[in-house]
């Protein structure tokens, strides 16, 4: 069999949740990775056949979306030549991890995909969802991916099509300790922003992960580390709590784990306010920004006893053989209602 697997690179979410199951997705065939994004810290360790710069997301400093900069990267001639060479129709199964072009290319060649992923879940309208809807996010997480088929990852199982988070084997077989120090990422915060709100907090030590170091640095009370897979998971698996923004694959380890967590979304990022919500249900607080609040909501985090745990009922095999037998009765499915009166054995 041959897949085609298009991973979004826009964070590093997606990457490291196709590091995890590529081994075993490899056991039913030759698995040819599509990576579209450019703006991420990690390197996906697989050999890519095809790369673009896709539609990417890009930060401010202060906790938000860089409009300007998405909106600078966008060419919508390399797009559409893009949308148009991708060889999607040479493949017996496309697998798409919230990537736009791949979803293009298969509505316009006819080509049934499946998306499979956290934003899969979203159709779905029993996963939660902020107060306020926005609409236009809403129909981002609908249309951005379109594909005939969905699979998707989330907390718990909202429906019957959702599945538990692909955790990392590194934290699956880690025993977890406390070596007292907080593990920070918050990728759309500058590391000075970030010295402003966490230095003043002197009785407590700050492994602060960041994109503008290239080598670990001390300033106080805080040590900021370069972003990599090995040092993050040493860092989070020996944590006291994590702060981070509301992700997904991030506050699926720390629940794992079983470490005190405390998210703060993404401003402007529709997805992370609905993971916001979903983790609030589950007693996780939540922060709108990294402000003057923050001192306020720190030390009654720290008091608190409870923290919530995520519980699997599947191993990241069990996840693959699930979506390869329902890819694979999708894939039916979907060729006889493009195509009725053709013949598929």
């Amino acid at each position: 069999m041959k897949i085609f697997y298009a991973v979004q690179a826009t964070g590093n979410g997606h990457i490291s949740r196709a590091m995890e199951i590529l081994p075993s997705l490899e056991r039913y065939g030759q698995v040819d990775i599509f990576l579209s994004g450019a703006n991420n810290s990690l390197q996906l360790d697989a050999s890519v056949k095809y790369r673009s710069k896709g539609l990417s997301l890009f930060y401010t400093n202060s906790g938000g979306l860089n409009y300007w900069e998405i909106a600078r990267q966008v060419n919508p001639f390399r797009l559409l030549k893009e949308v148009r060479d991708l060889p999607v129709e040479k493949y017996d199964l496309v697998i798409n991890d919230f990537e736009c072009i791949t979803s293009l290319a298969c509505a316009f060649k006819k080509i049934p995909s499946v998306q499979f992923g956290h934003q899969a879940s979203f159709i779905s309208p029993k996963v939660p969802r902020p107060v306020h809807r926005e609409r236009m996010g809403e129909w981002i997480l609908r249309n951005y991916a379109r594909a005939t088929q969905y699979i998707g990852l989330h907390f718990k199982q909202y429906d019957d099509f959702i599945l538990p988070p692909v955790i990392k084997k590194d934290i699956l077989q880690a025993e977890p300790t406390d070596k007292g120090h907080i593990t920070v990422y918050l990728s759309s915060y500058s590391d000075a922003t970030v010295k402003r709100f966490l230095g003043p907090l002197k009785d407590h030590r700050f492994q602060v992960f960041s994109k503008e170091v290239s080598r670990p640095v001390t300033d106080g009370n805080i040590q900021f580390i370069p972003v990599s897979k090995g040092s993050f998971n040493k860092s989070l698996i020996s944590c006291k709590a994590i702060l981070t923004g509301a992700g997904f694959e991030t506050p699926a380890e720390a629940l794992y784990l079983g470490k005190k967590l405390m998210v703060i979304p993404i401003r402007g990022q529709y997805e992370q306010n609905c993971n916001a919500a979903a983790l609030q249900k589950m007693g996780i607080p939540v922060l709108n920004a990294l402000d003057a609040g923050f001192a306020t909501a720190f030390q009654p985090w720290m008091e608190e006893k409870k923290k919530p745990c995520l519980h699997l009922d599947y191993s990241t095999e069990s996840i693959v053989s699930y979506l390869m037998h329902h890819c694979g009765r999708a894939r039916k499915d979907a060729l006889d209602m493009l195509y009725p009166d053709a013949i598929f054995n």
